[in-house]
């Protein structure tokens, strides 16, 4: 799948994967200069691109492993929804859970893309709904 990429300033970076086989895309931050994130904060980081993800597929922004367990630095809406029409900036709001400032640097990889599908449904509404052995079980139901 090609998906075009318009960088929107000097330096921003192509999204790039980690090895043969990843899922995600790394995100960068593309800054003039670095953002310091306080503990339990949130910054909004931007990459400098925009993306013309195909119709019937969305991109996920998700954390970096690393990036979440050595930092406590996340997504602040834990997976970022970029629709297929949305043609502005991919900017990640990038939260801090640790005890510590953290310093985001530019061309620091901050993020993941994934390219996920997305079909198109319509919802209707019904009075009754076919019979499942779970039923309306809620949270923990299933569990042993």
């Amino acid at each position: 799948m090609d998906i075009q990429v318009k960088k929107l300033r000097p330096g921003a970076k192509l999204p790039t994967a980690g090895s043969e086989y990843a899922a995600g895309y790394d995100l960068c931050a593309c800054l003039e200069a670095d953002i310091v994130i306080a503990p339990h904060e949130t910054a909004m980081i931007p990459t400098g691109l925009a993306m013309a993800v195909p119709v019937g597929w969305f991109g996920a922004v998700f954390a970096r492993s690393g990036l979440a367990s050595k930092n406590g630095l996340r997504p602040a809406n834990c997976v970022g929804v970029c629709d297929s029409d949305y043609r502005g900036e991919y900017t990640v709001a990038l939260h801090n859970d640790s005890s510590v400032p953290q310093t985001i640097e530019n061309g620091q990889r901050i993020a993941q893309l994934v390219i996920l599908p997305c079909p198109s449904v319509r919802f209707t509404e019904a009075s009754a709904l076919p019979e499942t052995e779970r039923g309306a079980g809620g949270f923990g139901s299933t569990g042993k």
